[in-house]
């Protein structure tokens, strides 16, 4: 949609509207296109960012695995007696 600026002045919420519901909208001067109303991208809402955090922390929750023991993680700084290797 192409309007004049003048014309803009009266309706220029209503073009909003439009610009955000993805119509292109151009303000013309003097019959030669000046600037394109376009909306700034979307951020997401609450539920959205809870809804990604729940799909990471469950992908990760599937990726842990079992590493060593930690009780018995020292067992190679010590020989059979107990003494510094």
């Amino acid at each position: 949609m192409q309007i004049s600026v003048t014309q803009a002045k009266g309706q220029l919420t209503e073009l909003v509207r439009r610009a955000e519901a993805g119509e292109e909208v151009v303000l013309t001067r003097h019959g030669r296109a000046t600037v394109r109303l376009t909306p700034v991208e979307r951020r997401p809402t609450a539920a959205e960012r809870r809804a990604v955090i729940a799909a990471v922390q469950a992908a990760a929750a599937n990726k842990i695995t079992d590493g060593p023991s930690a009780a018995r993680s020292q067992d190679f700084l010590y020989d059979d007696d107990g003494l510094p290797a």
